[in-house]
């Protein structure tokens, strides 16, 4: 069934349509690409989310579906290792992107550090349709106007922290981080974030996610390449993403740069809240170790 027949803002992507439908749209409005196979389990859970949330932008943003099965040179020109794969495009260039299937949650985060849906979103949302999640940016305008009203409050001051970490701003989590009184610097928001930061700090000069995943597309043995861009994948919400870069890099070589890999996903177990996934991946960290 061809993807055009979902939505008007889903289409099938092409050799013949990539250079118009992908490249020259992205200078109008982003451009999500979903690299996928009708083999692919995951592919068939993420597909229809990808479709349903792009939809809910109401054109803001599209999505060009490749099957990398019948699109073999487009797949290899992105350095497709595994599917899904999905990239934002915007102005020709890559901007950012995951792998693996996302929850729906996870989808709507990442498209939201990037894309503004059109106003006539608002208007078509029926009142059985969810909130939409007030966004890092608002959380941090609102948090900072209660912090002004009530300066003691210090439970503000570790939401604010948060909202920080969640728009990037490491070093200004730190400092409300490490403002905090005992009792909420042992809370365990305070300690994911702490691992967070921790994360936050061995990015210190490292390349742009879209760097990376060309390195990798071009080297998958890039162990260095893998490694940093599982940790920007955590960090930018892609935690599937990141905790299977650091696998690779395990079942690669389990003792580079002084078994590193190891390290990485001990420390991302400590910063992810979803005891199911940390379970799942921990089992599949023992079945490469053991």
């Amino acid at each position: 069934m061809s993807a055009t027949a979902a939505s008007p803002y889903v289409f099938d992507a092409t050799e013949a349509n990539f250079e118009a439908d992908v490249i020259q749209a992205s200078f109008q409005q982003p451009v999500l690409v979903d690299l996928w196979a009708t083999w692919c389990g995951p592919c068939k859970t993420l597909g229809p989310l990808l479709e349903k949330v792009v939809g809910e932008y109401h054109g803001a943003v599209r999505l060009a579906k490749i099957d990398c099965d019948k699109e073999q040179a487009l797949a290899a020109s992105f350095g497709v290792r595994s599917i899904p794969t999905v990239v934002l495009l915007r102005e020709g260039q890559l901007v950012d992107g995951f792998t693996g299937a996302l929850p729906e949650s996870a989808i709507r985060e990442f498209l939201s550090r990037h894309v503004q849906p059109n106003a006539a979103a608002d208007e078509d949302f029926g009142a059985d349709e969810p909130a939409v999640a007030e966004t890092p940016e608002q959380a941090i305008a609102r948090i900072q106007q209660e912090l002004a009203a009530a300066p003691d409050k210090a439970e503000l001051k570790l939401d604010l922290a948060v909202a920080q970490m969640q728009v990037g701003n490491a070093a200004a989590a730190e400092v409300e981080l490490d403002s905090l009184p005992a009792n909420l610097a042992n809370d365990e928001r305070a300690k994911r974030l702490r691992g967070q930061l921790d994360f936050a700090h061995a990015l210190k000069g490292a390349p742009a996610a879209a760097e990376l995943i060309a390195r990798v597309g071009r080297d998958p043995a890039d162990l260095a390449a893998r490694d940093l861009l599982g940790v920007r994948l955590l960090l930018q919400g892609d935690t599937i993403g990141g905790l299977e870069q650091f696998l690779a890099v395990l079942e690669a070589d389990r003792g580079w740069n002084e078994g590193q890999a190891k390290k990485r996903l001990i420390a991302a177990f400590n910063v992810i809240d979803d005891a199911e996934l940390v379970g799942a991946y921990r089992r599949k960290m023992s079945s490469l170790l053991f």
